[in-house]
Formats: structure tokens, C-alpha cells, sequence
């Protein structure tokens, strides 16, 4: 029985107020990628697991503890009001800072970068949370000094910005600060600052992306056998990845039948999409990818009815994020971009990912449901947004 039968839409308790006003195709799309990504981590963790002398189901188990609370995460913000969403975006946001603080000297050393902290047994990489908590207090600095211009919101969101880059290079983890860059520079594109701080952020990237492929010895490996493969590099995992996507050819080899996964060391998280190519083939893996780009269509189309300027920059940050998450991870199995260890979010393996991205989904959901909302077509052109 359709869940709608259960609530009359004069039904006014929380959940009737939430079916009745959320996307629920924007919904159901993102419990699609949840339900594939237990799928492609069931198919590519076992060989992974077996290397390194666990058991066939160590990955898929984990996965799956942080899967399902990451959809009852998503749902649960979903179904907050903005005032809420500001006041646990702000704690995450509070919390996160303070964790990265502590992961140089108390965090685990995995693969030459300090990011994750052990927690009641499981690894938190606090960076993760960072991006979404990031999105929103700089969406409500940015709104708050619209309205009240006595306010510095503009020098504040940069002097945060400046202090979570400079957190995550210490880690390193150079593409998680490509990510949050991208976010932040979107963020101040659909405000409207002005154009000597758009100018500002844009040299800052540009010279920061200068000095970090100075300084960071891996960084320049992989920058250097993307623009010359030939160079000599090892370029083994590349070069598996793309025999992925041959072997797949148009269907595919099917569920659970692919090779390529079994050479590929980090194929249940880092090369996951090339596990997709190889097992679902091209037809299917488009069709994954269409999903991507039906939530986020989805997403900005909501955000074109509202006049909220908190709203827009926070929902559209995250969208943002969620978007170039998923570009470069599929740009750098496909060699269109330097490999770079980035999850694709909802389907790669991965604890602080996947829950990170459920409550960042979880706003967006909530700040685009069309509770109290009012139209642009309505008000006009001009921007408000309620504090």
C-alpha cells in the first residue's frame, strides 16, 4: 500500500507534514544510489578483503552498518526546519574543526596522510563532515550580513575557508580541498559578492594549486602521469580501470562476474565506478550516471522556487559538492582527470563518506521541501531569507 494512503493531507503530525512536502523523486534516487552502492561493494570487496587476509564479507558488512543508518540519517534531517538545519550544521561544523585539530597528532597514519581518528573501534575522517557543516555556516554568514550589513558575513566565510584549507593540506588530503574550493567559489558566484572577492579567491586557487604541486611529492606524481602517461610512471591501476570499461563493452559481464576487480587494490571505494563499467556495462553505468544528474536537475529546479538566500547557498554549496565529488571520481577512472582517492558518493565503501553524505543530503532535502516556501514568480527577483 502507496505510502500517501496512510496521511490525509490535512494531517498535520511531522512525517504526514514531511511525505506531503519533500521531493520524493529526489528521494527515492538517492535510496537508488544507497541500494547500488551495497551492490557494487558486495561485487568488488571480497577479492579486496581476501588480499589482505580478511574475510569475503569484512567490507560489505561494514558498509552495510553504516549504509542503513546514513538513509535513516537522511531522512531524519530531511525532515528538520532551517533553523534546526543551521543550529546541527553549526555543531557538526564546530565539532569537525576540533576533530581535524587533533587528527596530526592523534590520528592514524593510512597510505602517508593522517585523516581519520579511531572512535568507539571505527575510523572517523572528520573531513568528511566538514564539507556539508561548511556549506551551511558560510551560506548563513553570507545571508545573515544580506540582511544586516553591519555584520562582516563576507570576511568571516573567507577567514573559515582559509582556516578548513589549511586544516585539510596539514592532513594532506589535496582533493578534498579541491572540493570544498569548488563549493565555496559556487557559494559566493550565486551571492552575488563582489567581484574583487571572487577575483581574490580565484588567484588564491591558482596559487595554492602551484605551491601544493611544489610540495607534495604525490601530488606532482600524479599531476605528471596524467599529462604524460608515457613518461614512465606507473600508471597500473589507470590502465586496469580503463580495461574495466573495455571488458564491459555495451552490457556488461554481469553482477559479480567482472576480473579486473581482483588487481585493482582499492576497487571497492577508489575505482568503484570502474567496477560498475565492467559488471553493468555501458548502458547501465550511463544510467547510473543519469541518476547523478537527475538529483542534482532535481535539486536546483526546488531551488528556483524559493527566495531564501540561506537556502540557496547552502543547498546549492552541497549540490555543488555532491556534483564535483562524483565528476572527479568518474573523470579519474575514465583518465580524464589525475587519479585522485575520492569516493563517488552513496555507492563507494567507506563509513565517515557515506554518512557524511547522508546528512548532507538530508539538508538539501530538507531545505528544498516546499513547506512555507514562496516563488520567486511571486515575489519577484530579490532575495530574502529568514534568520
Amino acid at each position: 500500500m502507496p505510502l500517501a494512503s496512510y496521511f490525509a493531507r490535512t494531517d498535520r503530525s511531522l512525517i504526514a507534514r514531511w511525505w506531503w512536502t519533500v521531493d520524493k523523486k529526489m528521494l527515492f534516487a538517492l535510496l537508488a544510489l544507497i541500494a547500488i552502492g551495497i551492490s557494487l561493494v558486495a561485487s568488488a570487496s571480497p577479492a579486496v578483503a581476501t588480499r589482505i587476509g580478511a574475510t569475503p564479507t569484512h567490507f560489505i558488512t561494514r558498509h552495510m552498518i553504516f549504509a542503513f543508518p546514513a538513509a535513516v540519517i537522511m531522512m531524519a534531517v530531511s525532515m528538520m526546519g532551517h533553523q534546526m538545519i543551521r543550529r546541527v550544521g553549526t555543531i557538526v561544523f564546530g565539532s569537525a574543526i576540533l576533530l581535524m585539530f587533533i587528527v596530526p597528532f592523534a590520528g592514524s597514519d593510512i597510505k602517508g596522510a593522517q585523516r581519520w581518528i579511531q572512535i568507539f573501534g571505527f575510523s572517523l575522517q572528520p573531513s568528511e563532515f566538514i564539507k556539508p557543516a561548511f556549506a551551511i555556516v558560510t551560506a548563513w554568514l553570507i545571508a545573515h550580513q544580506k540582511q544586516y550589513e553591519n555584520i562582516p558575513g563576507y570576511l568571516l566565510s573567507i577567514g573559515i575557508y582559509a582556516l578548513v584549507v589549511l586544516l585539510l593540506l596539514a592532513q594532506p588530503d589535496f582533493g578534498m580541498t579541491v572540493v570544498v574550493t569548488f563549493m565555496f567559489i559556487s557559494q559566493a558566484f550565486i551571492a552575488g559578492l563582489p567581484f574583487r572577492y571572487l577575483v581574490l579567491l580565484v588567484l588564491f586557487a591558482m596559487v595554492a594549486v602551484v605551491g601544493i604541486y611544489s610540495t607534495f611529492d604525490h601530488v606532482r606524481s600524479r599531476i605528471d602521469r596524467f599529462m604524460d602517461p608515457n613518461g614512465g610512471g606507473d600508471t597500473y591501476q589507470i590502465d586496469r580501470s580503463l580495461e574495466a570499461f573495455a571488458n564491459g563493452g555495451l552490457i556488461g559481464t554481469g553482477p559479480g562476474q567482472g576480473t579486473v576487480k581482483n588487481t585493482i587494490p582499492d576497487a571497492h571505494a577508489d575505482f568503484i565506478f570502474s567496477v560498475s563499467g565492467e559488471e553493468y556495462g555501458l548502458i547501465l553505468t550511463i544510467g547510473l550516471v543519469a541518476i547523478y544528474g537527475f538529483v542534482l536537475l532535481r535539486g536546483f529546479s526546488r531551488l528556483m522556487e524559493t527566495t531564501d538566500l540561506f537556502v540557496i547557498l547552502a543547498a546549492g554549496g552541497i549540490l555543488c559538492m555532491f556534483g564535483m565529488q562524483a565528476f572527479v571520481h568518474m573523470g579519474s577512472s575514465l583518465h580524464l582527470l589525475p587519479t585522485k582517492g575520492m569516493t563517488l558518493p552513496f555507492i563507494s565503501y567507506g563509513g565517515s563518506s557515506i554518512v557524511a553524505m547522508g546528512f548532507s543530503m538530508g539538508v538539501v532535502l530538507g531545505l528544498t521541501r516546499r513547506e512555507t516556501r514562496t516563488t520567486i514568480a511571486r515575489r519577484g527577483l530579490s532575495l530574502s531569507t529568514r534568520i
